[in-house]
Parts: C-alpha cells; sequence; structure tokens
C-alpha cells in the first residue's frame, strides 16, 4: 500500500496548533487528542490532495466529500461519527484563528452510531470473577504466588510475584467497586483512595474530578496491596502512583486490561470480557439494587444521562418489582 504524501508546512503548522489547543485548553485525554488530530491530518491529505493550497478554501463540500469517501469505503459508523466531530473540532478551532472566513463544522449532519447494548457479567458471574482473588495467593511471600497470568497458578517463591497478585485482586475489586473507566484506575494516585469515608477521588474525562463510593471488599484489598505488595514493587520511577507494574512504573492500561482478562478466565464459565464490561456490570447493578438514575450518573462520571440510560434495559426486573409494589393496580 503507497503510503500517503506528507502534509505541506502551512497544515502541519495548523495540526500543532490544533494538538497544542485540544490538550492545554480543552485538556482532553491523550488517546482522544492522538484520534482528534490524526482525524484532522486524513481530513488536511484528502484537501490537498483535491488541490487544496491553504486552509482558508477549505469548506463544508471538501469536508463531505471525505466523510463519503470513507463511507464508500466500508468505514465503520462509529469512527465515522468521531471523525465528523474531530472535523468540526477542528474547523471550529481554525475559525476562532481567524484562518476559515466562516465554519463549515455546524453544516455537517452527525453520522449516528450503531448503539450496541453493553456486555454485562451477571451478579453471580461477577462474584465467582471477585472469588478467584480471595483464593488466589495474594498475600505477599505465598509461594503460590506467579507472574504468569493464571493467578491460580503454582509455584513462585518469588515475593514480587505475590505482590502482582496482590495488585490484581486490588485492581479487580476497585474496578467493580466502583465503575471507573482502565484510563481513570491507571491514573490513581496513592492519596485518592480515602479508606475511612471509603470513597476514591477520579480525576476523569476532560480533566473533570469526581468522588466515587466504594466498598468494604475494595478498601480492604487496596489497602493489602498498599502495605504488603506495592512496598516490594515501588522503584524512584514509581511517584505516587497507587498501581504499579512489574518494573515499577505506572501500571500501563494494557496491562490492566491482561489482568482483567486473566482474571475473568480463571473464573471458569464466565464469558470473557474486559475493563469496560465491569464498568458496565457495576452501573447495572446499582441499578438492579435500587440506585436512582442520576446517582448512577454522577458515580460513571457521565457528562450527560442519556449515556447512562442504556444500562436500565438490564433493569427490567427491578422496574417490573416497583411496579408491582407502587401500583394500586398491578
Amino acid at each position: 500500500m503507497t503510503p500517503p504524501p506528507p502534509l505541506p508546512d502551512w497544515a502541519a503548522g495548523r495540526l500543532a496548533g490544533f494538538e497544542r489547543h485540544l490538550t492545554a485548553e480543552r485538556g482532553l485525554s491523550p488517546h482522544t487528542v492522538r484520534a482528534y488530530v490524526g482525524d484532522a491530518a486524513a481530513l488536511l491529505e484528502h484537501a490537498s490532495r483535491g488541490g487544496l493550497a491553504d486552509l482558508r478554501a477549505l469548506d463544508v463540500r471538501t469536508v463531505r466529500a471525505w466523510l463519503a469517501d470513507q463511507h464508500a469505503g466500508g468505514m465503520a459508523r462509529a469512527t465515522l461519527a468521531r471523525r465528523a466531530a474531530a472535523a468540526r473540532a477542528f474547523t471550529a478551532y481554525a475559525y476562532s484563528r481567524g484562518w476559515l472566513d466562516g465554519d463549515p463544522g455546524p453544516l455537517l449532519a452527525t453520522p449516528k452510531a450503531a448503539r450496541h447494548l453493553p456486555t454485562v457479567l451477571a451478579q453471580e458471574q461477577m462474584a465467582a470473577v471477585l472469588a478467584v482473588g480471595e483464593s488466589a495467593p495474594d498475600l505477599v511471600g505465598d509461594p503460590r504466588a506467579d507472574l504468569a497470568a493464571d493467578p491460580r497458578a503454582h509455584p513462585a517463591a518469588d515475593p514480587r510475584a505475590g505482590a502482582i497478585a496482590c495488585r490484581d485482586t486490588a485492581i479487580m475489586e476497585l474496578f467493580y467497586a466502583s465503575g471507573i473507566r482502565v484510563s481513570e484506575l491507571c491514573g490513581l494516585d496513592v492519596g485518592d483512595i480515602d479508606e475511612e469515608r471509603r470513597t476514591v477521588r477520579v480525576l476523569g474525562k476532560g480533566s473533570k474530578e469526581r468522588v466515587v463510593p466504594i466498598g468494604v471488599p475494595a478498601v480492604a484489598a487496596v489497602r493489602r496491596w498498599q502495605h504488603a505488595g506495592r512496598p516490594l514493587l515501588v522503584t524512584e520511577r514509581s511517584g505516587p502512583a497507587l498501581y504499579l507494574g512489574a518494573r515499577g512504573g505506572r501500571l500501563d492500561p494494557r496491562t490492566a486490561r491482561r489482568v482483567v482478562h486473566a482474571r475473568i478466565a480463571a473464573a471458569g464459565s464466565v464469558p470473557d470480557a474486559g475493563p469496560h464490561a465491569l464498568r458496565h456490570s457495576a452501573a447495572t447493578h446499582l441499578l438492579e439494587g435500587g440506585a436512582d438514575l442520576r446517582s448512577v450518573q454522577e458515580i460513571l462520571g457521565h457528562a450527560s444521562l442519556a449515556s447512562t440510560q442504556i444500562y436500565t434495559h438490564v433493569s427490567v426486573a427491578r422496574l417490573l418489582s416497583a411496579y408491582r409494589q407502587a401500583h394500586p393496580r398491578a
């Protein structure tokens, strides 16, 4: 496949400014910044191939043609929706800097992404997954502890292996207790856990901070990790990070995902799932237990209640129960 031609200098300079704007002014996550800058680069590459020699000539027809080409190529609707959002963000930024005479972004239609129901583990399945941690060798120095993916594996005498097993148990408990995102978990510092109040302070999307309640098992698992496991992995590069990788640095999201998949696999008959499924499961089980939608929205850090409403589909039993208890003719 022939690589795309390099962007002209004028386009590269505009992209660099756009990246700084997304990072410093809008406070978007590094993942979102990379995606938006990549999308804007693809738009400018398409436009320059079509003869665009200056950003001021970028109009809505060019942006629509770019999206239409990708749609014709079979691009997923969710990706198209994100690319349209990135294009709107870029044109709004360019217009605010005086690089465009008008902003074509608002004239773009947003491709509606197909809404898939989230993967949710049943409460008994989550209990089975967390029971793996209860039976796993998560005490430092336990000779059964192993660095391998299977947390029940035998044998290894390395106390660091026990520390990692202890860490993995604390990861699983906190994921399910709080419903936080994998990036949020990896970004936690030691001081973000309040054992007395049983809360965790989370820095979410858009650098928005929220305080999330957690339960006794999660507090106990994190305390065990902090006091017995973390000291065996800590190095000069650890800083205040709560969760550490095997080499002492802040835990990487890819490692956290591997931990979740391994623990679920070790539970036996539970279907494979990742960290986001634990988030979905926590939200669903809160609703099933009687939590109101607004409270769940706050816990998850959703900007819009519409994002939270998708979880109501699995709570029909709870709604039926509430109806039968409350309606006089039920």
